[in-house]
Formats: structure tokens, sequence, C-alpha cells
């Protein structure tokens, strides 16, 4: 298939958190606090895809409650936290969700990502991935983790899937 028919088969994004969704920077306070900074925009695009009857997964091998809340705001149903096999988990979800592994999109930047990435239908990536995930990525963003990269995706599948990338105007 080429890169449109894959897009065009795609009924799950799943989405590393740290380095995809996230900057990839942990920013830490004097009372031990770890913050992680989010791209209203990459948020926009997850809407946008919900919308168009898209689902969203986030996977992290983090036990982060910063990610629960992120998965909150933006009605993210499918949350894998602490996940040290991420191939096992992928695979998992896609029998849960009755969805060929060719419908489903991975994107990640570093190389617990590898395993995943191998096995899914369209696997992208941030422009600051390392060089293994660049390597096996089917489309490489030019935006940076956290910087629009996953907004970008986001586009690639409405567009091919023939889905506005704008909400309805309401007044």
């Amino acid at each position: 298939m080429n890169l449109d028919e894959r897009l065009k088969a795609i009924r799950l994004l799943v989405l590393d958190i740290d380095g995809t969704l996230t900057d990839g920077g942990m920013y830490y306070s004097a009372e031990g606090d770890t913050l992680k900074r989010f791209f209203v925009q990459d948020g926009m695009g997850l809407t946008l895809l919900q919308r168009a009857g898209i689902e969203i997964a986030f996977m992290t091998s983090e036990l982060s409650p910063i990610v629960s809340a992120r998965a909150k705001k933006l009605k993210v149903k499918h949350v894998i936290l602490g996940c040290q096999a991420k191939r096992q988990a992928l695979e998992e979800l896609a029998e849960k969700l009755a969805l060929s592994l060719e419908q489903i999109a991975y994107m990640g930047d570093d190389v617990n990502d590898e395993a995943p990435m191998l096995i899914a239908g369209f696997r992208a990536c941030p422009s600051n991935a390392v060089p293994l995930i660049l390597a096996i990525a089917d489309y490489v963003c030019e935006k940076a983790g956290g910087q629009g990269a996953v907004r970008e995706v986001a586009e690639m599948i409405l567009k091919a899937q023939n889905h506005s990338n704008t909400l309805p105007v309401v007044w």
C-alpha cells in the first residue's frame, strides 16, 4: 500500500508521550514536582481526529498523573501508563478494539518505540527523534516533538480521509 492508502486505513493513533506529545523536557520544582509541557495545537489535532471517528491512545513507560490529566482534558479513553512492553500493549489494544495492525498509526521518538512501530500500519516520528526511529518511520515530521509534530500527523490523516481540519463555526 502507498502512503495515502495506509493513512486512509487508520482508525487509531497511538502516541508515545515524552519527546512526541511533549518536548521531552522534564521540569522540576523546588518541591520536587515534575511538570511536562504540552503544545495546544497538538491537542486540537487530536480533537479533530476524534471528531472524525479516529480513536486516540497514549502509551508511555512513565507512571505519570500528568499524562492522565492531559488524557482526561482531551477525552482520550485509552491510556497505557508504566508500559515496558509497548509492542505487546499495542497488540492487546488492537485486539481489544477489534482493529488490525494496519489500521493503527504509531508515533514515537526513541528506542523504546521501535518494537510497536515495526508492527503498526503507519509509523511517524518528530523531526528530533533518535536515528533508529528516523530510519524506520514512514513519515518524519517537519516539526519537533511537543512543537506541532502530532498536529502535522493528525492533519495528514484527516486529509487522506477527506475530513476537514477545522471545527464547525458555532455562533
